[in-house]
Formats: structure tokens, sequence, C-alpha cells
């Protein structure tokens, strides 16, 4: 047995020890009055089944029961101008799993989430092509479909906490980001479709992509991605996809920084060369410590966050078994592993993946321990298959210094009190 085998055996081994000692002394925990309460709740009949309760046509829809309401997108009111150049965030911290929910997942505009129906949806290609063409929602329909997760994480993501702790939650350090089942078309099917003999030889072609939005987000991507894995996407989970994420169709560009994955597509354009558009230009570069910006930095690098324990997510149960869980992702491909710090950086253990990494989607970690009610500096480190390990910000100060504003990929601290309570934090 692998000394990994054999610390996660232990660990299970005391959590089940734990949870055994929990219920047999578990009235020895609690007051009186709680024991009472909480044995009437089993033994006595309560409300809830002895009365006929609403049926679902109720809410049609199916939304969350009402209990759980407080699990939603929020933004920070002095991140963003105004409601129509706005920005949210997904509550990682309330879900488990890797599937966001749609109605769940952040979003950023630029102009306003516009209402377009599928009857006017219109999709121009043209540029180098043999065939300019425009295609309807139902033509695109009609192609041959694939089903593909993955992550889409604004460039900005943790952006705020490149000058020191400043928001004190997971949902807001690390809520730009979500990660969905995208149903949808592969653009390299598209643009056999119009034809690409025109570009001649495609190693230095691109093309150029834009939405129907006022803002338009127009982005160039290299023609060897376009051919990869891009796709042209119309549904989420399952479902059309929603108003503030494109609807009724958006453009997937796995792995790569979530403005690139233009919502509302209405056009894309065969160039020989990147256009050099506003988001590619004056927004979306990396400035350097010596006032230098560089351009071109698509991939999202490997990043992980815990999220419970995290400031929103405080531990109430107190001291004894407790379980760790965050997310992690890489848009160079599979995370590999996960590795959790208790103590600032200074011990690394392994956590477990809930299932193997996939390509360019988020994985979930977890991670036992028997907390003895002591502080705790709680920090992830994510490894992804090409070897790249997640850095610490002193490690991206060294190189980008303190102006930057997107890709930071840091290693996250909280810190733990005696009490439970969980604090944003920096360490050296």
């Amino acid at each position: 047995m692998s000394k990994v085998n054999k610390r996660n055996t232990q660990t299970r081994r005391s959590f089940l020890r734990g949870a055994a000692l929990s219920s047999a002394g578990a009235v020895v925990a609690v007051s009186s009055t709680a024991k009472e309460q909480s044995e009437a709740l089993i033994t006595e009949a309560q409300s809830w089944a002895q009365e006929l309760a609403d049926g679902v046509d109720v809410t049609p829809y199916g939304l969350p029961i009402e209990h759980e309401g407080d699990v939603i997108r929020r933004n920070v009111p002095w991140l963003t101008a105004d409601a129509v150049s706005s920005v949210n965030f997904t509550p990682i911290h309330a879900l488990d799993g890797t599937i966001t929910p749609q109605g769940c997942a952040f979003e950023r505009h630029h102009s306003g989430a516009i209402d377009l129906k599928k009857e006017d949806y219109r999709l121009m290609i043209n540029g180098l092509v043999d065939k300019p063409m425009i295609f309807t929602y139902f033509d695109l329909e009609r192609f041959p479909r694939e089903n593909h997760v993955y992550f889409c994480e604004c460039a900005a993501n943790t952006g705020m906490e490149w000058a020191g702790a400043q928001l004190n939650g997971a949902q807001f350090t690390h809520g730009m980001i979500h990660n969905m089942e995208y149903t949808g078309v592969p653009l390299r099917t598209i643009l056999n479709e119009v034809g690409l003999i025109a570009a001649g030889d495609l190693k230095d072609k691109w093309v150029f992509v834009e939405g129907a939005d006022a803002s338009s987000n127009g982005r160039s991507i290299p023609m060897e991605k376009a051919l990869d894995d891009v796709f042209v996407a119309f549904k989420a989970n399952g479902e059309a996809l929603r108003k503030e994420h494109g609807y009724p169709v958006r453009l997937v560009v796995p792995g790569w920084e979530g403005n690139m994955w233009v919502k509302w597509l209405r056009r894309i354009e065969v160039t020989d060369g990147p256009v050099e558009s506003r988001e590619e230009t004056s927004k979306y570069t990396d400035t350097l410590s010596d006032g230098r910006s560089r351009k071109w930095t698509w991939a999202m690098d490997a990043k992980s966050v815990v999220t419970n324990p995290s400031p929103q997510m405080p531990i109430k149960h107190g001291s004894g078994s407790l379980l760790i869980s965050g997310l992690a992702w890489s848009g160079h491909g599979a995370i590999k592993r996960v590795d959790v710090s208790l103590d600032g950086g200074k011990n690394w253990r392994i956590a477990s993946l809930s299932k193997p990494g996939e390509k360019m989607a988020v994985s979930r970690f977890y991670f036992h321990t028997d907390w003895d009610g002591e502080e705790m500096l709680l920090q992830s480190r994510a490894i992804d298959e090409t070897g790249y390990v997640q850095p610490t910000k002193t490690q991206l100060r060294a190189v980008r210094g303190l102006n930057s504003i997107y890709h930071n990929n840091c290693i996250q601290t909280w810190h733990v009190g005696k009490n439970g309570s969980v604090e944003n934090v920096e360490v050296s």
C-alpha cells in the first residue's frame, strides 16, 4: 500500500471512529432543550407529514426551495459602473459537485443582455472563405452536434487580489467562473461548410468573432484553436442558453479566457491576421512589473480554491471531523492532483478528486481531517496534466508586479479562527 493510500485509509478510519463517538456521545454535547427538540423532530409527527402540500404546477419551471433562496449570484456595487456594464459572481461556496446550475452561473456583459429571438437570429461567415454564408438558428440545429463540459472563467477572476486580500468570500474572489455542459456544433464543421480553400495555407490564418450586442466584444482567435475544440453552442446543461449567457447562440472556447466566449454570436470572419480590436489591446492584456504589457495570454493557467470552509461558509460544528472541499481547473488540460495545506503552505497533503480530471473542466476535491479547534491557514494548490503547479502570489508578483488585473491564479489563503470563522488573508 502506498503512503498516499495509507494516509487516506487512516483518515477514513479516524472519521468513522469520530462519527461513532459523536453518535454515542451526542446527548452529552447538546443542552437538554436542544436534545428534546431534535428527538421530537424524528419521534413525533410534524406538520409536513400531516397535510397536503403544493403541487409542482405552483412553480412550473421548478425553482429551488425557499430554504435555498440565498444561493444566488451577487455583484460588488463598487466594482462596475452600472447595471448595463456589470459582472456578477457564482455562489461557488454554496455548491457541490462540478456542474454549475445556469441560474447560478456568473455572467459579464459590456452593454447589457439583449433580447434576441431564435427567429431573428443570424450568423454570418465571411472573409477568406469560398462561399460566404448566413445561417439561421434552425440551420445550426441541423448540423451534427456535440456535448462537452467546460469551464468558463473571466480573465479578471481574482483580479482584485493582486494588491492584497480584498474581497471576503470565495464567491467574490473566485466566483467569476462556471462549469456547464454545452451542446452545439464544432466551429470546424461550419467552416468546412463555407470552404476554407480561399484562405490558402491555414497556419497563419485567424478568425475574428463578434456578438450582436452593442459592444460586439470582437475577439481574434488563431485558426489552429478555431479548428481544434471551439464550438458554437445553443444549449447549456440540457436547456436553452439563458438570456444573460448569450441566448440563443454563443461561442465556446475551451480553456481560454471568458471574454473570447462571445455571446449572441453574429459574425465569424476568416482573416489573414488578428484584428487587434479594443478587447485585445486596451483590455485583457497583462501589465508586467517593468510597465510593458503582454497580449495573447488566452489560456487560463491552473488554479484552485477552497470553497468550504471559506468566509461565507464558516465551520459551525466545532472541532472534530472536518471535510474540506474546493474546486480546481486548468485551461491547459485536466487537473491531475490537488494539495491542501492547513498551515499556510509549510506542509502539503494530497486531496482526493471526486472523479478523474477532465480537459478544460472543473474538478472537485475533498480532504478529510480532524480539526483540533486551533487556527488554520487553509490553502489549496492545483497541478495539471502538463505538470504546471499553481504558484503563490509572491511568485506571480515577481514577474507581474502589482499593476495587473487579469490572470491572477495565485494560491488563496483563508484564515480559520478558533471559533470557526473564516477570513481572507495574505501570507508572505
